[in-house]
């Protein structure tokens, strides 16, 4: 790999992963459909993370709707922020009647609703904010970055760690050949923080400001308890995409720029076992990587559950850690519970938090080398201004978010198989989405919908005429 840090050079090699598109130009702006010109946006979930969505979604435009399936919350909401934006509790109906009042969607719900929800509003022209994982199977990953090229619709994933300037100098680095050729990669994290691994909780009364059947969207009936929402669904197959999906799009997403760590042909899990309900209290996952480009094979190892790596660096990065100690303290996280090291054959570079945060040098301990790369204007700000008519966002479906989630979700089909320790190496087949040695995985790769939730293109033009008589049932 060169050790040249030319912009032009830099520039040609950002392509592959999405740096060289947001440079290069961006999606084509639409007439707004608010009266003063501003953008109108709707919010698909309000609170939790859909409660700073919508707040930075409300800056930027005028919010004309706002959905939740939590009624206290969706009032609230609408109560103190969002006054003139209408209610709804299903974004299929907000959709239905607000569509041609509406610009851009924001999407922050439970994983298992993120692509059911983004893919309806992208086939309506929608641009579209996504929180992360962008989805929660890799079928609907590989889907929504398709519809989103098709449409030529904005759109964005919330990994806010890919604008900041100090994981794209990483990358940079990284690419530029500091390290020389990197061989490994290794990402471990402090999650689950939530419960894991154990039996499902007993069945309860749905409170009468929960939608319960909106909540389960397209995902398998089952009764309401105490436990699932609004947090902690997290950790069940059927909602969530355990601590691998919550924090890979974060701490992964370093190496990924860098290295443009798509489509393994191999990934074996090691867990504490799951019942198919839920996730494991731990795992450890291996991806292996063919030669791509400049850059040679390469190993990727995933941790969660309390466990790390186990290399040699491993004192080098906890005498690193020390040093970070009391920028730990101030930003309340301590830093070697979660992380990224890279390792090359000239030098390794660790960069410690949930983001990789404040990279450095751990074999020769030099600073890391003044690289150039392309600053963002912050996050949200990137998606706005691709519904203005600039620049796609970095993490942007089609270029970047949906290689990078399709990625990562091949790590929980190998939790999957490892359902009582050691699973099979999973033979990876990316072009077809499919393992060419493990059998009977078809819907963990592309889930089946309940009726009234639409995946497949085929799908929604069947049910483009009965949206249609709806209307028409309505207007009579």
């Amino acid at each position: 790999m060169p050790n040249q840090f030319n912009r032009r050079g830099f520039l040609q090699s950002t392509a592959a992963t999405g740096i060289g598109f947001w440079v290069a130009g961006g999606a084509l702006a639409k007439e707004s459909r608010s009266p003063n010109g501003r953008i109108a946006m709707a919010s698909i979930g309000v609170s939790g993370k859909g409660d700073s969505d919508s707040k930075d979604a409300g800056r930027a435009g005028d919010m004309v709707a706002i959905c939740d399936i939590d009624e206290h919350r969706l009032n609230n909401a609408g109560k103190r922020r969002f006054p003139k934006a209408k209610r709804y509790t299903d974004f299929r109906k907000m959709l239905d009647e607000m569509g041609k009042s509406i610009d851009a969607v924001t999407v922050s719900t439970p994983d298992h609703c993120h692509a059911p929800a983004a893919l309806m509003a992208m086939r309506m022209g929608k641009h579209c904010f996504c929180q992360k994982p962008l989805t929660h199977t890799i079928y609907e990953a590989r889907l929504m970055a398709k519809v989103a090229r098709e449409k030529k619709v904005a759109t964005q994933m919330g990994n806010q760690g890919t604008a900041s300037s100090e994981l794209r100098r990483a990358a940079a680095v990284i690419k530029a050949g500091a390290l020389g050729t990197v061989k490994e990669v290794h990402v471990w994290t402090n999650r689950p923080i939530w419960p894991q691994g154990g039996t499902r909780p007993k069945s309860a009364a749905c409170p009468a400001y929960v939608k319960w059947n909106l909540w389960l969207g397209p995902a398998p009936v089952r009764p309401y308890a105490n436990g699932y929402h609004p947090f902690r669904w997290r950790g069940y197959w059927d909602f969530g995409t355990g601590a691998l999906g919550d924090m890979a799009c974060h701490t992964v997403n370093m190496p990924y720029m860098a290295l443009n760590m798509r489509d393994p042909t191999s990934i074996q899990a090691e867990s504490s076992g799951h019942d198919g309900d839920s996730y494991p209290k731990w795992s450890v996952i291996t991806f292996q990587y063919p030669a791509l480009g400049n850059r040679p094979a390469l190993k990727f190892v995933w941790y969660d559950g309390g466990k790390m790596p186990t290399n040699d660096w491993m004192a080098g990065m906890r005498e690193a850690y020390k040093v970070q100690v009391e920028a730990a303290k101030k930003h309340h996280h301590s830093y070697l519970e979660s992380g990224c090291v890279v390792v090359g054959d000239k030098d390794i570079l660790y960069a410690p938090g949930d983001y990789a945060e404040r990279a450095q040098k751990l074999a020769s301990k030099k600073p890391l080398p003044e690289v150039p790369f392309v600053k963002s204007p912050g996050h949200f700000e990137e998606w706005v201004e691709a519904i203005k008519g600039g620049k796609p966002a970095m993490s942007n479906f089609a270029d970047y978010a949906g290689g990078l989630t399709e990625t990562i979700l091949l790590g929980n089909l190998a939790v999957w198989v490892a359902a009582t320790g050691q699973g099979e190496k999973i033979e990876w087949d990316a072009k077809n989405l499919r393992s060419t040695n493990v059998a009977g995985l078809e819907t963990i790769i592309k889930p089946l919908y309940r009726p009234g939730y639409t995946l497949d293109e085929s799908s929604a033009k069947v049910a483009a005429p009965l949206i249609q008589r709806r209307r028409l049932l309505r207007s009579l």
